[in-house]
């Protein structure tokens, strides 16, 4: 039967059924390219849009009718005016909208805020994190969603006080979900009157806030609270840890990571009066773990993470953890003191739904403690393996001959680690994230292994892997097409012809080669000529790339979002062509730019001012820079790092 008599069979539903199982969005383009009726189902199906230039979001959103949520995060001319001018015609397509993602948008103000959420009178959810600038005044604007507002993420708001926070929670009283971490100006006080105004919330971060316990006796009366995270709220004690055992009955989730003023006793408390908890997270929180604490953890039989990262345990810890906690998932044991190979044995004896395990830097573990995980957790996809130094060949064996499953492996400064392990490890064809950095004994033989049966690999870090050169590369262009992370800083015997492999890698949009000095602006116009998707780029300390690479950077790279051209060689004219050409630039390191001048600096940088977000340079510009340069900069949100 040919192609065309087999399309014929393919109806609406079984085309929409096959485009579900497509994951990654370069089979989803292959897809739509296909035919006209490929192309409307795809564009029926279509529900998310993620968009660069606001003024493409009226002509976007009618050829695709089911979109509901619009992401503008990375659109860099999203300010008032875009904002008004955009929906007086498209007032249509606001009134679909569902969610709205505003992130790191800093050129809005609660003018175009407000505008813009009286047009989208259907929003659920709104993401406003990492708008620094934004204050009482946007938060207020925020508030007119009212009771259709469930979720809310307001991370990094720096300027928003309890006053802005009273004013959502007055007029969004059915939030549900609700994100404040790094809001520095809210207090207990915004605190208390959130939890009395929204008695809705099921998921709460007050990270990093400088509240008290007294927040926590506010919270405690919650009755649908099931997540709640407190990370590094060093003014809570064990006062408040006890507010919470006697309250919040919905209580699932609970990350009081980096709390130095808590004791463990205080979370053996909550956890009594929470036997149901599913998830607790208590990274580097306690540098004690006793015995009677351990004892707790009986009760918790439904528990699946449990995170304890930098806290010294024991024997019986484990021992309890295998008997009590049987639908355990994960678990975070890393820089944990005392963690051996008999209590990884006792940890897995029997764990078979163990999925992803962290044991970062505990450097007493051997073979034989993989050994024990491969033989009992077969299903595992994560494994979190660096500094652990006396692993060897042996456990890559285990792992490629038991863990078919493994996605994701941190063999980070691992120095067992050598072309024998990866040829055994290279079995796990379903991995996705492998990371060698300063694994010195590996060289292109171990990794011609990696990228001849692992193609599924989307990121490899390779840092300071000084073994690794040109055929290495080779074998990765040719085997790993659907690579989009790559490290390659330090790896000195890299040289242009191996930078001109990876133009053969056509999804490769973050690629770090910090300090390759073999590399010219030849092997940079060749990678900027194959990948067109590259969108994060680090040459710092790349010395011998001319202006001939960095022009064709200009040139070719249009989907470039973030740069390091820190003690590189581009002068006066090729920072401007990179600055000005690149019109999706806005995060750019200028440090010691030796053949740029300041007033070559300040063209570059008037060039791209009105899409810069974030910018770092030398700390003595500041004072040649021109008042009006910087002033225009900060005005436009982008916030300036003086090096």
């Amino acid at each position: 039967m040919d192609s065309a008599r087999l399309l014929c069979l393919l109806n609406e539903d079984l085309l929409i059924r096959i485009l579900s199982f497509l994951t990654y969005d370069s089979d989803r383009k292959a897809f739509r390219l296909v035919c006209k009726a490929f192309y409307r189902v795809d564009s029926l199906h279509r529900t998310h849009l993620k968009i660069l230039r606001p003024e493409f979001i009226t002509t976007l959103l009618s050829k695709f009718p089911n979109i509901y949520s619009l992401d503008l995060s990375i659109c860099p001319q999203i300010d008032d005016s875009a904002v008004s001018m955009l929906l007086p015609v498209g007032y249509d397509w606001s009134r679909r909208l569902k969610r709205l993602v505003l992130s790191r948008c800093t050129g809005l103000r609660s003018a175009g805020l407000e505008l813009l959420v009286k047009s989208c009178p259907f929003l659920d959810s709104i993401d406003v994190s990492y708008c620094c600038d934004f204050g009482d005044r946007e938060a207020a604007a925020l508030s007119i969603c009212g009771g259709s507002l469930r979720d809310l993420k307001m991370d990094r708001c720096l300027g928003v006080t309890d006053v802005g926070l009273a004013k959502i929670a007055i007029g969004c009283q059915c939030l549900e979900i609700l994100s404040l971490k790094w809001c520095l100006e809210i207090t207990d006080l915004g605190i208390d009157l959130l939890s009395k105004k929204c008695t809705q919330l099921k998921h709460l971060d007050i990270s990093y806030l400088k509240v008290t316990s007294g927040s926590l006796r506010s919270i405690s009366s919650m009755k649908k609270l099931e997540f709640f995270a407190m990370v590094g709220c060093g003014a809570v004690d064990d006062e408040g840890l006890h507010y919470l055992g006697n309250g919040c009955l919905s209580l699932q989730a609970l990350d009081i990571s980096r709390c130095d003023r808590l004791s463990s006793s205080a979370l053996a408390f909550l956890i009594k009066g929470h036997p149901s908890m599913l998830q607790i997270h208590a990274s580097y929180s306690f540098s004690e773990f006793p015995t009677k604490v351990i004892q707790e953890l009986k009760d918790l039989k439904n528990l699946k993470t449990l995170i304890l990262d930098g806290a010294p345990v024991s024997e019986s810890f484990f021992k309890i953890i295998n008997f009590s906690c049987k639908y355990l998932v994960e678990i975070g044991l890393g820089k944990c003191k005392g963690v051996t190979d008999m209590g990884i044995f006792q940890l897995v004896l029997g764990g078979v739904n163990l999925e992803v395990l962290n044991l970062t830097c505990c450097g007493d573990l051997t073979d034989n403690a993989i050994s024990a995980i491969t033989d009992s957790c077969r299903s595992v996809l994560c494994l979190k393996l660096e500094c652990c130094n006396s692993l060897t060949e042996k456990s890559l064996y285990r792992l490629g001959l038991h863990c078919s499953l493994l996605e994701e492996l941190d063999l980070t400064d691992c120095v067992g680690v050598n072309d024998a392990g990866l040829h055994y490890l290279s079995k796990c064809t379903k991995l996705v994230c492998l990371k060698l950095g300063l694994c010195t004994n590996i060289t292109d033989k171990g990794l011609y292994y990696i990228a001849r049966n692992c193609s599924e690999i989307h990121e490899l870090d390779l840092y300071r892997c000084k073994g690794i050169g040109d055929d290495g590369l080779y074998a990765l262009s040719s085997g790993c097409k659907r690579m989009q992370k790559l490290n390659l800083s330090y790896c000195s015997e890299v040289t242009d012809k191996g930078i001109e492999y990876l133009g053969h890698l056509p999804q490769l949009y973050n690629l770090e080669m910090r300090c390759l000095w073999n590399v010219t602006g030849t092997a940079l116009t060749a990678l900027a000529t194959g990948c067109k998707r590259l969108a994060e780029l680090d040459v710092k300390d790349c010395a011998n790339i001319d202006d001939s690479g960095f022009m064709a950077l200009a040139y070719y790279s249009r989907n470039l979002q973030q740069i390091n051209l820190s003690h590189c060689a581009i002068s006066d004219v090729g920072l401007c062509m990179v600055m000005g050409n690149l019109t999706r630039l806005q995060d750019a390191k200028l440090v010691n730019l030796f053949n740029v001048s300041t007033n070559g600096l300040e063209v570059a940088l008037r060039a791209s001012c009105f899409r810069l977000k974030k910018i770092k340079v030398v700390a003595s510009l500041s004072l040649h820079l021109t008042p009006e340069i910087v002033k225009t900069l900060r005005a436009r949100g982008c916030r300036i790092r003086w090096d």
